[in-house]
């Protein structure tokens, strides 16, 4: 991949006015992921605006109706370079089974939405990404979001199996940028890739486009383990480290612990 700025990578637009505001790997490394007034402003905009998708798909989940997105298990082609195959064992080595099991969900989760939306991506970045996504999400660094400290933590590990330096930044802005509402409009974008993915997972988003037969395939595949309850609670200690975190603000305004608990998941 040829060198692309860093705010290039997992950074949605947030616009008020005249006035552009990044959430970018810039602003999550010098900030620690604290998200300002104004930020928070068109968040909230953000939020509402998405609000009619939102129940829409639910109630299509609901009610029945889905689609036919799905990746074939037999055939797809998961990366396998000496990186990708240090970093499964990273992950492994790294986090519980029920968040390791979210990890390869939120992977094939976002390779079907983006097949279904003719989307390409760069497969090796997206499942590096997808696999360290939530290295710290059961282990809160106070006034640091977790997915800040992840990415930093991920991008490192890259560069240390000798990655080019764009491609270690590239999988820690993809980190720091799956939580940010918005993100997943962008499939192309590693943190848009990511964020799809495990929205997805977490809430049901877009489960109405995939196909339903598929979906059960990849529970068995990768079993949830009791993932709510485990969710619920780390991102409560989330919240309380980080109060002005993104975490903290989806749980004041978006009601994120409602939406994990409202998700057509059984566990």
């Amino acid at each position: 991949m040829a060198f692309m700025p860093l705010a290039a990578y997992g950074a949605p637009v947030l616009t008020q006015g005249m006035t552009t505001i990044e959430l970018d790997w810039h602003w999550a490394t010098r900030t620690g992921g604290a998200v300002s007034a104004a930020q928070r402003r068109v968040l909230l905009g953000r939020l509402i605006r998405a609000l009619p998708t939102m129940v829409s798909d639910a109630v299509k989940t609901r009610i029945g109706r889905r689609g036919q997105g799905r990746v074939e298990f037999g055939s797809i082609a998961v990366p396998d370079s000496a990186l990708a195959l240090a970093v499964e064992q990273e992950a492994r080595d790294s986090v519980t089974p029920h968040v390791l099991e979210h990890s390869y969900r939120t992977y094939f989760f976002g390779k079907a939405l983006a097949e279904l939306d003719g989307v390409r991506v760069d497969d090796e970045l997206v499942y590096v990404a997808s696999l360290l996504h939530d290295l710290q999400l059961e282990h809160p660094t106070p006034g640091r979001c977790f997915a800040v400290v992840g990415g930093e933590r991920a991008a490192q590990f890259v560069r240390n199996q000798g990655a080019p330096e764009d491609r270690a930044q590239a999988v820690g802005a993809a980190i720091a940028a799956h939580i940010t509402l918005g993100a997943s409009e962008n499939l192309a974008d590693p943190g848009g890739f990511v964020s799809a993915g495990a929205g997805t997972d977490v809430f049901g988003l877009r489960l109405s486009d995939l196909d339903a037969e598929w979906v059960q395939e990849l529970l068995r595949r990768h079993p949830r383990l009791d993932f709510k309850r485990h969710m619920l609670k780390a991102w409560a200690t989330e919240g309380a480290a980080v109060p002005n975190g993104r975490a903290a603000w989806l749980t004041r305004y978006a009601a994120f612990p409602l939406l994990v608990k409202a998700a057509p998941f059984e566990e």
